[in-house]
């Protein structure tokens, strides 16, 4: 019944015009690079924030746009404000981007049937990629290399594990955002450990709120396989290699750049998917060093540096988009990978952000080399260098731009301002539940 009346209202949408897609978090620069693909298909794109300044409420292909509740603090209200304009807009497709957006639509998304479609994979398959842990078990399960982990739930019990481990051991939340659906959800980050002592202090972070697994350090460059699949086929992949993230010790990637499928990472990603029976979007991440690749995680939605795919040619919203509420291309047809290598695309805020933690010359307990500040000077100089381009600054849609280099500098200032500054970066501040960035 439900796709009986999909296809109906359907058709009802393309007598009246071409279907209307929601896009949540417009502000993200993955959202942006989204509102402008399915714009310039003549889509009715609605961006949908809970930001009132979002910086994609100002794009020239967003018809309509509306605020929603924080879904990280309120994420039932969020729900039910978006059922409530998917039902009065007539909205056809709902493309999230980010976890406290994805995770309260993937729980509640029965609510949505006959209503309209949401991009995201089944429950089953998402539920295995938000937990490390199942997604770890399933890679070795299949042949993929991953890193040696273990898994504790107290502190004895890591102070155990890590007696076999060599220093420095990776700390890392069994989900990086812990979803509560009363509210009050946050994120995790990946933390490192040079000692017991020091093993000790960043367990508290994590106990008794979630499982943590510890992890050998990999030394190595970040990959990502981006990919799109209808039931584990891929229909388009396109990979990139991280040249910075912030912060420093390793995080969202600032500055990235389109390479070449590698074939065998390809054929890792592909075989997980398949096994997932996956439809939608995911990016599969490893780490690659002189040991081989080892597989990090699974990334099931969009992923922050979408923006680099498209700019390279592969237009993931669109193709997306077309899956959903057109269905898959034929059997016969392969996958799209014909995109141009070697583009490079900046997340400015972020980029800027790594730029100034480097310039501080800010002491850590990371394993690897720490850039030197002629590197952060190289990177400031090249803001200015044409053939790189943004996430979000465009001169064909030039407001968003506009407003993202506003609330950065808005931000600097009100630091600036600010007494007992703290050292973390003013692209960070503010509502962090709305502006969390999250991805490769």
């Amino acid at each position: 019944m439900t796709c009986q009346i999909h296809a109906e209202r359907m058709i009802e949408g393309r007598r009246n015009g071409e279907p209307k897609v929601l896009v949540t978090e417009a502000g993200k620069g993955s959202a942006v690079a989204i509102i402008r693909s399915l714009g310039k298909k003549g889509w009715h794109v609605i961006a949908a924030d809970c930001l009132p300044g979002s910086a994609g409420f100002y794009s020239r292909y967003a018809q309509e746009h509306f605020l929603y509740p924080s879904p990280a603090t309120h994420p039932k209200e969020f729900v039910a404000t978006i059922l409530d304009a998917a039902r009065e807009r007539r909205v056809d497709l709902i493309i999230p981007t980010y976890d406290p957006v994805t995770l309260p639509l993937s729980e509640s998304r029965a609510y949505f049937d006959g209503v309209c479609e949401i991009a995201l994979a089944d429950k089953r398959s998402f539920d295995v990629v938000t937990d490390k842990s199942q997604t770890l078990e399933l890679a070795k399960r299949l042949g993929v290399p991953v890193p040696r982990t273990c898994a504790v739930r107290t502190l004895q019990e890591a102070l155990e594990a890590v007696r076999t481990f060599s220093w420095p051991v990776v700390v890392k939340p069994q989900a990086s955002f812990e979803y509560r659906p009363d509210g009050g959800g946050e994120y995790r980050a990946v933390s490192y450990a040079i000692d017991s002592s020091d093993l000790a202090r960043q367990m508290k972070q994590f106990l008794p709120h979630t499982p943590v697994l510890l992890q050998e350090w990999c030394a190595g460059v970040g990959y990502g396989v981006e990919l799109l699949a209808h039931r584990g086929r891929p229909l388009a992949a396109f990979q990139h290699k991280r040249l910075r993230e912030f912060p420093v010790t390793g995080g969202i990637s600032t500055f990235r750049e389109g390479v070449k499928l590698d074939p065998d990472l390809y054929d890792h990603a592909t075989r997980m998917l398949r096994e997932l029976n996956w439809t939608g979007l995911a990016m599969v991440e490893f780490k690659v060093g002189n040991g081989g690749p080892k597989l990090m995680e699974i990334n099931g939605r969009v992923w922050g540096s979408l923006p680099l795919a498209v700019h390279s040619g592969v237009d993931f919203p669109g193709r997306l988009a077309d899956l959903y509420l057109h269905g898959p291309p034929e059997p016969d047809v392969p996958p799209f990978v014909n995109y141009k290598a070697g583009v490079r695309v900046r997340n400015l805020e972020l980029d800027l952000a790594w730029i100034r933690q480097v310039f501080r010359g800010e002491q850590t307990n990371f394993p690897a080399r720490m850039p030197a500040r002629r590197e952060a000077l190289s990177a400031l100089v090249s803001i200015l260098n044409p053939r790189y381009r943004f996430d979000i600054l465009s001169l064909s849609d030039p407001r968003p731009g506009g407003v993202e280099v506003y609330q950065i500098l808005t931000r600097l200032g009100k630091e600036m301002l600010r007494p007992n500054r703290t050292k973390t970066s003013p692209g960070l501040s503010g509502d962090r539940s709305c502006r969390e960035e999250n991805g490769f």
